[in-house]
C-alpha cells in the first residue's frame, strides 16, 4: 500500500516510538510504501530514495495520483490548500496543481550557477541530525536535497552517496557542484559538502556543520574560518551527473 506525507514535515524514527532517534524527514506529498503496520506507527520505504524507518500513522493520508503534482524550490514557501487553509511548506514538498502559493517558484536547472545559488539559501540553517528542511538540516540531507531541487537523484546518507557519480581526482579539477566526502579516523565517510570554486586558487565548500556554512577547501580537507583550524579530513570528490 502507497500513502503520501500529509503534514509539512514527519519526523521518521529509528523505532516506533515518539522517544526514538530521528533518523530523517519525510515532506510534505512525498510518497511512501507501507512496509509494515502497526496502531499508531507504520513502518515505511520512501518512494524517492528508498530510506525506510517509522512515521507516526497520523501523518499519513491516502495516496493520491500525483501525475500533475508540482515540486516547490524555494526554502519555504506559504501555500493555500483546496479548503482555504494556509500552510508552510519546505523545498522539495510536492503539491497537486489546485494547491496555491503565495511565491513564484524558483526554477533551478542544474546547472554550477543553479546549484551555488539553491545552495546559498540555506546558508544558516541550523544543523538537526536526521534533518531535511531549512528550519534544520544534515549534512547529507543538505547535499541531497541541493541536488534533487536541481533534478539529481541521491541516497540519503553520506557514505551511500559517495558511491555515486564519477571520482574527480584531484581538487585543482573540482568544480562548482562537485561534492567533496570527508572520513573519521577509522576511515569511514561521516561527512560532505559541495564544493564553490571560484577560481584556481580559490576553493570553498558550503556544509551542514552546525549550521550551514561555508569554509575553505583545500587537498587536507575543511579548514574552518571561525575556528582557524582544520576539522574535516578530505576522503574522495565526485561529480554527480
Amino acid at each position: 500500500m502507497k500513502k503520501c506525507v500529509i503534514v509539512s514535515v514527519a519526523p521518521i524514527r529509528r523505532e516506533p516510538s515518539d522517544k526514538s532517534e530521528m533518523v530523517s524527514q519525510a515532506l510534505f506529498g512525498e510518497r511512501v510504501q507501507i512496509l509494515e503496520s502497526q496502531e499508531k506507527w507504520s513502518m515505511v520505504k520512501m518512494e524517492a530514495d528508498g530510506y525506510e524507518g517509522w512515521i507516526d500513522n497520523k501523518q499519513l493520508g491516502v495516496h493520491h495520483s500525483m501525475d500533475d503534482s508540482v515540486m516547490l524550490c524555494n526554502a519555504i514557501s506559504q501555500c493555500t490548500m483546496e479548503n482555504g487553509d494556509s500552510i508552510f511548506l519546505p523545498s522539495a514538498s510536492h503539491i497537486s496543481s489546485a494547491v496555491k502559493c503565495n511565491t513564484d517558484q524558483t526554477d533551478w536547472d542544474g546547472s554550477s550557477i543553479a546549484l551555488e545559488s539553491c545552495a546559498r539559501q540555506f546558508l544558516n540553517a541550523p544543523y538537526l541530525w536526521g534533518g531535511r528542511t531549512i528550519l534544520g538540516i544534515d549534512c547529507s540531507g543538505f547535499t541531497q536535497l541541493v541536488m534533487r531541487l536541481n533534478g539529481k537523484v541521491l541516497p540519503r546518507d553520506a557514505y551511500q552517496q559517495a558511491e555515486c557519480g564519477v571520482t574527480v581526482n584531484f581538487i585543482d579539477e573540482a568544480q562548482t557542484g562537485d561534492l567533496a566526502f570527508f572520513d573519521n579516523a577509522e576511515g569511514r565517510i561521516v561527512h560532505v559538502g559541495l564544493i564553490l570554486r571560484q577560481s584556481l586558487t580559490d576553493v570553498h565548500i558550503i556544509h551542514a556543520s552546525g549550521c550551514v556554512r561555508i569554509d575553505a577547501l583545500d587537498h587536507e580537507g575543511i579548514f574552518n574560518l571561525t575556528k582557524e583550524e582544520y576539522t574535516h579530513k578530505l576522503r574522495i570528490i565526485k561529480r554527480i551527473q
